[in-house]
């Protein structure tokens, strides 16, 4: 089907009143600026679990695998399963935001090595946020532009997806933003797989892929396209460093009703994601035969996912599609524009410009800097090309930053200077290599994991040697930070001395937290109940990892 029918239009229609009247309904909740950007932590885990896969799948995420897939083969699922490996790990750290009793991450650093390095940490917060925003609304634009057969450019779909995420979120705040993003992750999910029947039937199933491309386009790992082992594990250190430092951590992680809600949520989310990239992989390998087989050519590999929607899917269901993009991306969008705001409110404007501002101040400052601030992220947009490398430059810069978040919750002596240089060595000797490489200044360069090893190993040393080198922090500033990373953030009875439970005689100890002590013998005493929670969830999860890799490795056998 070459033209955009009304019936698809009337689709697109149809979801957008009835997602923007629902978030719209669901600010009758708002009362205050707690309940704006966390939800008063009420969410349950189903929730939580929608809002992590929402929120951590965008356009460009499906834009991006399809058309590595469509050019490079099905072993270039490993570019969105580089966080794969390290998934169950999601279990371990979900809890340091909870037990932060933090709005923001932001000021999870001021609490650990103060308020200097938490404004230098809010101002990548911002800039990760606006990149982010701009490389998924440019997806979006690149695949509803070639979905609808060129009625629409690129940035004018932009500019209208902008529009639509900031209506209801600008009220709804993040209760909104969960709500509608659990609704909205089940469409994910739908467009994920809508395509593949049709797609099989135009090339003549398996059978006719397999004699129309290359037998390397149906490898598990490759070499040949540049994801071998080495690669695989960069992008596994880059995925487990950074998102620690992603500042949407806080949501993520830490606006359920219980801690265990925030580790299924952030854990069997991002499992559902890894699992629907198995359908975006698969869609490109039938976007390339297809292609094939009918003598024509794209001018740019993430067409490829536009261009089925066009050519393969019937009147009606090119418009479920469509919305279903501009679901990946609302579900996104209105997460990061109230993480903006809630960052620029605690971490700048009440900390700076009105101390003693009132919770109706604070509300409205997010709402309206969540706005403003995304409209940067807009431009970011109409600039970046390659939604790809947008992709892994955004994952990147978190793992730089990470190295003051991991480093610091794994190491009790980090400090402030540490963390700085840490980070800013990293930054310097990526870009440093890069400009070598590449003979020219970008701001968003082809991720390469050599320049990218060894930017993490300077930075990691840097942050040892110059922690190891200067004053410590204030030891009542790490007694109370870690304090808290010990006691139950859900417990809503208190010990005999005023503070909530050591989670320690809970089974809930968290074994991360004490990763300097490993190699002690206190900390093997009675092991296995005192890291109950931690070690069962773990090896469940890792076990979930390998299920989805036999998947993968079986739809490839066809």
């Amino acid at each position: 089907m070459n033209n955009f029918h009304w019936l698809d239009t009337l689709v697109i229609v149809l979801y957008f009143v009835l997602i923007t009247g629902y978030g719209l309904w669901l600010t009758r909740k708002i009362k205050s600026s707690d309940g704006y950007f966390r939800g008063e932590r009420k969410f349950s885990w189903w929730i939580m679990m929608g809002q992590a896969f929402g929120t951590g799948t965008h356009a460009e995420n499906f834009v991006a695998q399809t058309g590595a897939s469509f050019q490079m083969g099905f072993a270039s699922i490993w570019y969105q399963w580089k966080n794969m490996v390290i998934t169950p790990f999601y279990w371990l750290i979900a809890p340091w935001y909870r037990r932060s009793e933090r709005t923001t991450v932001g000021e999870i650093i001021e609490d650990r090595y103060g308020r200097t390095l938490a404004a230098v940490y809010s101002v990548f917060a911002i800039l990760f946020f606006i990149f982010a925003q701009g490389a998924m609304l440019k997806g979006g634009g690149k695949v509803i532009s070639v979905a609808t057969g060129g009625m629409m450019s690129v940035n004018g779909v932009v500019l209208a997806m902008t529009v639509a995420f900031i209506l209801y979120s600008f009220f709804g705040g993040m209760v909104a933003s969960a709500h509608a993003n659990f609704i909205q992750a089940l469409l994910i999910i739908v467009l994920s797989f809508l395509l593949i029947p049709s797609g099989l039937s135009a090339v003549g199933g398996f059978s006719g892929m397999r004699e129309s491309l290359p037998e390397n386009f149906f490898l598990l790992f490759s070499n040949e396209v540049g994801l071998g082992w080495f690669t695989i594990s960069m992008l596994a250190l880059n995925g487990i460093i950074g998102i620690t430092a992603q500042p949407h951590m806080v949501s993520m992680c830490a606006m359920g009703e219980t801690e265990r809600a925030g580790r299924v949520g952030q854990t069997y989310g991002s499992f559902v994601k890894r699992f629907v990239t198995i359908g975006w992989a698969l869609t490109g390998l039938i976007v390339a035969a297809l292609i094939i087989q009918n003598g024509k050519s794209l001018s740019d590999p993430e067409m490829a996912f536009g261009y089925a929607t066009r050519v393969l899917l019937m009147p009606g269901l090119t418009g479920l599609m469509v919305a279903a993009i501009i679901a990946a991306n609302m579900s996104s969008a209105s997460n990061f524009m109230v993480n903006t705001g809630a960052l620029f409110t605690q971490n700048f404007y009440k900390e700076y410009i009105n101390k003693n501002s009132s919770d109706k101040q604070l509300l409205w400052m997010g709402r309206i800097s969540g706005v403003v601030l995304t409209m940067l992220g807009v431009v970011f947009a109409l600039y970046v090309e390659n939604v790809l490398q947008a992709f892994l430059f955004i994952e990147t810069i978190a793992a730089f930053m990470g190295i003051m978040v991991f480093g610091g919750i794994l190491w009790k002596r980090a400090n402030r200077y540490g963390a700085f240089f840490g980070s800013l060595v990293a930054f310097v000797v990526y870009y440093w290599l890069n400009f070598l490489e590449f003979d020219k200044l970008e701001i968003v360069y082809k991720w390469t994991p050599g320049i990218f090893g060894w930017a993490m190993l300077s930075g990691f040393a840097v942050f040892f040697v110059v922690s190891m080198l200067t004053k410590p922090e204030k030891p009542e500033r790490i007694e109370a930070f870690f304090d808290n990373m010990e006691r139950l953030s859900d417990s809503k009875e208190l010990d005999k001395d005023g503070k909530k439970p050591l989670a320690a005689l809970h089974g809930k100890a968290l074994i991360l937290l004490d990763f300097s002590s490993w190699f002690t013998r206190k900390r093997w005493r009675n092991f296995g109940f005192r890291y109950r929670e931690d070690w069962q969830g773990f090896l469940l999860a890792t076990g979930f990892v390998g299920f989805l890799i036999l998947i993968a490795w079986l739809v490839i056998q066809f």
